[in-house]
């Protein structure tokens, strides 16, 4: 329904600038709200572990799954049999546990026997002796009893655990078997209760990518979270997983002879992404590919997301307000860059920072914006019109709607943008009035376009010397008027007249209008703001 206050006179479509308004002045612009809809979740290249899953479920062996996201690769033994995960570092103090006796090889060779129990241990590897602590010389290296894996701040870890002092903190590293690595690896990474191939895939993928991202110039092979992968220990370890591992026992991924990066993400939304897409080098084997069977995952498609323009700028850092926001895509639909336009100019933002700084699930986005910029000049005279200007990309047809209050909103017209999402129209408010953009998946900030009603001031006539009178648009009657003559710089009030039911008004003096410029002027009302009449000269 159309707003009774309102009436368009034009729709025009601005079919030149970009898309940032290059026609609206800086001082102009109004706030903008971001909308990014997306596919997927994680970076995309490799193996999507919900598309795992769905093969699966369509009865696809793991060898099928991993010879799919990995193009050109074959399933290989391992050489590898040892691993060295951090633990733990920078920390004054770890506590180790065992439920049997246990011990402890310090540099030296020298052995210690340890009870079962807990023992707390610091920089300076003090342990307990019958003559008393005695301090172990670095590294310190404690080994499991029979059958019963050492615990480290409550967490159980198979196989041997290394500490070094760093200064005053202490450096943990788990020293364990590969597979026991895997068997703590494949339940942190994805759910335990998949089908049983889709775990198989994970365990060699997994494997695969410990072996091939071993960590340069650390003292330890791998971290034992998302730096490298999520490792729990014994304590994520479940039947389903283990079997699973012990099923691919060394089992590992190959391309030309070596073990494959075998990276792997949680979601593709239904194409992976090639490694050049995202890391900007290619790999010939992490090739974009068809992912049909990641629709099982509840983030194949997510969104919307609005964003204001402050936190846009805040997040990302920006100079200046942001104004406007756009990407261009690779062939699997994920974007490299990000280009802001800002009060400040243009700067470039890659997706991967956009995406952690702003909590997206994936790159593979598009971001919808709705601005609409305020009128180059002040309040409209009723009956005139203004001219508005905006951005409106990404949404579909944006439409504008109209509200007096900001309580109620009324659809005045869709506006089509130009190719670039620029859009420009002209409106004519009968009152002072909040415009907005809309689309189905976001809303502009408002803008409130202010009216002021049209005054005359007409001159004294030789019949009536000493009478002002004038007329107001629209007409409100009871309405105050004050007739002001120029004095200086300055206006000087002359005197007051009441708009009557037709919106004219009088003012008689005790004798002929005295030369000089006058004016009239209204107060701010309901539903307008001030207005003043154009100057008249009265001579003598």
């Amino acid at each position: 329904m159309r707003a009774p206050f309102v009436a368009i006179l034009a729709i025009v479509l601005v079919l030149s600038g970009s898309a940032a308004g290059q026609q609206t002045p800086p001082s102009s612009y109004g706030e903008a709200v971001f909308v990014v809809s997306g596919r997927g979740y994680g970076h995309g290249v490799g193996m999507s572990q919900y598309g795992a899953y769905g093969q699966a479920l369509a009865g696809r062996t793991y060898e099928q799954i991993l010879a799919h996201y990995y193009t050109g690769t074959q399933i290989g033994k391992a050489g590898r049999k040892e691993l060295r995960v951090l633990l733990a570092e920078g920390r004054r103090a770890v506590t180790v546990s065992s439920a049997v006796p246990y011990t402890a090889v310090d540099a030296s060779g020298l052995m210690y026997r340890l009870p079962k129990g807990s023992l707390t241990l610091r920089a300076d590897l003090s342990l307990p002796s019958d003559a008393g602590p005695v301090a172990a010389i670095q590294p310190l290296v404690l080994r499991p009893g029979k059958k019963a894996p050492l615990s480290l701040d409550g967490k159980l870890f198979r196989g041997k655990l290394e500490l070094v002092p760093q200064g005053d903190f202490v450096r943990v590293v788990n020293v364990v078997a590969l597979e026991s690595y895997v068997q703590g690896v494949v339940p942190g990474e994805v759910p335990f209760s998949w089908p049983a191939e889709a775990l198989k895939a994970q365990a060699v993928a997994a494997r695969s990518y410990a072996i091939a991202s071993l960590l340069k110039g650390k003292p330890f092979d791998l971290y034992a979270d998302v730096r490298s992968q999520v490792y729990l220990g014994v304590a994520g370890e479940k039947p389903s997983t283990t079997k699973a591992v012990l099923d691919t026992t060394g089992q590992v991924v190959l391309y030309g002879g070596k073990v494959a990066t075998t990276y792997y993400f949680s979601s593709s939304g239904g194409k992976t992404a090639s490694a050049a897409d995202v890391f900007g080098f290619a790999v010939p084997y992490l090739v974009s590919r068809p992912d049909p069977w990641d629709k099982a995952s509840p983030y194949f498609r997510w969104g919307p997301v609005p964003l204001g323009a402050r936190t846009l700028q805040s997040k990302l850092d920006a100079e200046g307000r942001v104004l406007d926001a756009r990407g261009v895509a690779t062939p699997s639909g994920r974007l490299r860059t990000v280009t802001l336009d800002t009060t400040m100019g243009s700067e470039q933002v890659p997706a991967t920072l956009v995406r952690t700084a702003l909590g997206l699930r994936s790159t593979w986005v598009t971001i919808g914006v709705l601005r609409l910029d305020r009128p180059s000049r002040g309040a409209v005279v009723f009956g005139s019109s203004t001219h508005l200007s905006g951005v409106g990309r990404g949404l579909g047809t944006p439409r504008l709607s109209s509200s007096p209050d900001g309580a109620v909103w009324t659809t005045v017209v869709s506006v089509a943008p130009d190719a670039t999402g620029a859009l420009a129209f002209d409106v004519s408010p009968t009152r002072t009035t909040r415009y907005r953009l809309e689309a189905d998946d976001g809303v502009s900030p408002a803008l409130l376009v202010q009216v002021a009603p049209r005054l005359t001031l007409a001159k004294p006539t030789a019949l009536a010397p000493g009478v002002l009178t004038g007329t107001i648009r629209p007409k409100l009657p009871g309405a105050q008027i004050a007739i002001e003559r120029k004095k200086g710089s300055s206006w000087v009030l002359v005197g007051e007249a009441v708009v009557d039911l037709t919106g004219a008004f009088e003012l008689e003096l005790d004798a002929a209008v005295p030369p000089g410029s006058y004016r009239a002027r209204s107060a701010a009302t309901a539903g307008f703001v001030a207005g003043t009449s154009p100057t008249v000269q009265v001579v003598a």
